[in-house]
Formats: structure tokens, sequence, C-alpha cells
């Protein structure tokens, strides 16, 4: 009789994984339903970079189309209202003086671009070092800063006829008023953000006993980040218009050369092209620091 009441009761460890595979099964189920795959990512990707993919590539969008319809306009006017040649070309006049060999345009690109770079990866490294040099040392900050605000206030322009005495035509002149013009903001920015560390979490590391190189690398040098590619996009900028300047004072090559070249003969499609392709240079050069800030600062900390 036991035996037999026995037999009809269920199997506890039977019925438990029963409502367990139900219950997994249930789970799984309402996960695929939810559209979560196995390693807890959605299908689509993450929402908020798809988002921002969007809306990088809708702005990029717009800037080439606001610059396309600069230059429609452009071929409108001289159209419509019969613009002479030597006071405004058309684009396609202008564009049509890159097929002519005697503007020599690889040989003045290649050289001007060599100054720009030059002076501006001169004006970064100098004014890196610097401002390093200032935050480590007060009293190298007291004694210099002051004299590189008044060196910075002298007019480039006027430094032309000394930079030509002192190191003669070429490159390397055009390279030092480049640097000159670009070397300040770098500096000032850069400077600004290593003294703006949080003085409590400077006592902290040193109370932990951490070296002053330590606390550089840490500490200042990724907070000053965000200043120093402040500092790095304004410089570009200047660095483009330092080495133009310098080959309009001091050079025999150069895309300013060619400009005061053809300037005689009223060639303004020549003129407005030696301009489109100093751009084209600036663009480059503000493009890679825009890549290299994206690589090393995060999107929140980096400075508009």
């Amino acid at each position: 009789m036991n035996a037999d009441r026995t037999g009809d009761v269920p199997n506890p460890s039977a019925a438990t994984a029963t409502v367990d595979a139900a219950g997994a099964g249930a789970i799984d189920a309402g996960v695929l339903d939810a559209g979560v795959l196995d390693d807890g990512a959605p299908p689509g990707g993450d929402p908020s970079r798809a988002a921002a993919t969007r809306a990088a590539l809708a702005k990029t969008a717009t800037v080439i189309a606001v610059h396309l319809g600069v230059v429609l306009v452009w071929q409108l006017a001289v159209d419509l209202f019969a613009i002479p040649a030597f006071v405004l070309p058309s684009p396609r006049a202008t564009l049509a003086t890159l097929a002519q060999p005697h503007y020599a345009w690889l040989p003045n690109v290649t050289v001007t671009a060599i100054e720009i770079f030059g002076g501006y990866l001169l004006g970064v490294v100098v004014g890196v070092v610097c401002a390093v040099a200032f935050s480590w040392f007060r009293l190298i900050a007291v004694i210099l800063l002051p004299l590189f605000v008044t060196l910075n206030m002298v007019p480039k322009v006027a430094l032309g006829p000394l930079i030509i005495v002192w190191f003669s035509y070429g490159i390397v002149p055009n390279i030092l008023i480049a640097f000159s013009i670009c070397f300040f903001p770098i500096l000032l920015t850069t400077a600004r953000g290593l003294s703006e560390v949080d003085p409590d979490l400077l006592d902290l590391v040193r109370s932990l006993k951490g070296s002053r190189w330590q606390l550089f690398q840490k500490i200042q040098l990724p907070g000053a980040l965000p200043y120093l590619f402040s500092g790095m996009k304004v410089g570009a900028i200047l660095a483009v218009a330092g080495a133009t300047v310098g080959e309009f004072i001091a050079s025999e090559r150069g895309l300013g050369y060619l400009m005061i070249q053809v300037q005689a003969g009223l060639d303004t499609a020549g003129m407005l092209m030696a301009v489109i392709l100093l751009t084209l240079i600036g663009v480059v050069l503000y493009g890679l620091v825009l890549l290299l800030e994206r690589l090393v600062v995060v999107r929140d900390a980096r400075i508009q």
C-alpha cells in the first residue's frame, strides 16, 4: 500500500526541471521578441552612435552645399553682370589656370606647404615646451612671459626686412615668420590649461609622494589637452597667414611669391587660384588638428 501511494506522488526534481525549462524558454522568447542579441547589443547598433553619425554626415553635407552655393553664385554673378575677367574671373577660368604650366603650381604649392607645416610644428613644440616650463618654474614665467607679450605686439610685416638681413631669402625665413605668428596663442592656451587644475587633486598627488613628472603626466597634461588643441586650431589659421606674409616680403618661390608676380599682369585668375590653394592647405592642416583632437580628447571635454 505504501509503495503504491509513493508511486502516485510526482517527482519534485522532475517538476522543478520542467518549470526551469519553461521559464528559460519564456525568457529566451522574450529576449528575442525584444530584439536583443545574445551578446546584449541591439541588432541595429548603438542608437546614440548612429544618431551622432547621422548628425556628422548632415553637417558635412551642409558645409559642402554652402561652398558649392558660393561657387554657383560666383559663376552667376560673372555671367549676369558681365564682370570683366581682370576684375573677377569666372570659376571655370580660375580652374583653367591649373592646366597652364607656366604657373608651376606643384613646386609653388610644395614650398608654401613646407613653410606652413614647418612653422606650425615649430610653434606647437616651442609653445608646449615653454608652457610646461612656465608651469614648473614660476620664476621663468615671471621673467619671460611679459617679454613674449611685448614681442608678439611687434608687427610681423615690420620684421620682414630684418629677417631678410639675418637669414636671407628662402624657406627658413618664412618658416620663422609663420612660427612667430602661431606660437603665442598656443603658448597662452596651453599655459592656462596646465594652471587650471584642481588644487585639492594636486595636493592629493603630492601627499602620495608623486613625482613632478607623474603629476604632469597623470593630472596636468590630460586636463590641459582641450586648451592645447584650442590654441592649435587658432595657430593653424595664423600659420597660413604667416607663411603668406613671409612670401610677400622675402621669397623666391611659393604661392605668395607667385601672386606678386602675376599681379603685375592683372592675372586675376592666377591670383584667385593661388588664394584657393592657400585656403586648401590651411583646411588640410586644420582638419588634421581636428582629427588628432578627436583621437586624444573626449567629446565632452573639447573646447569648441
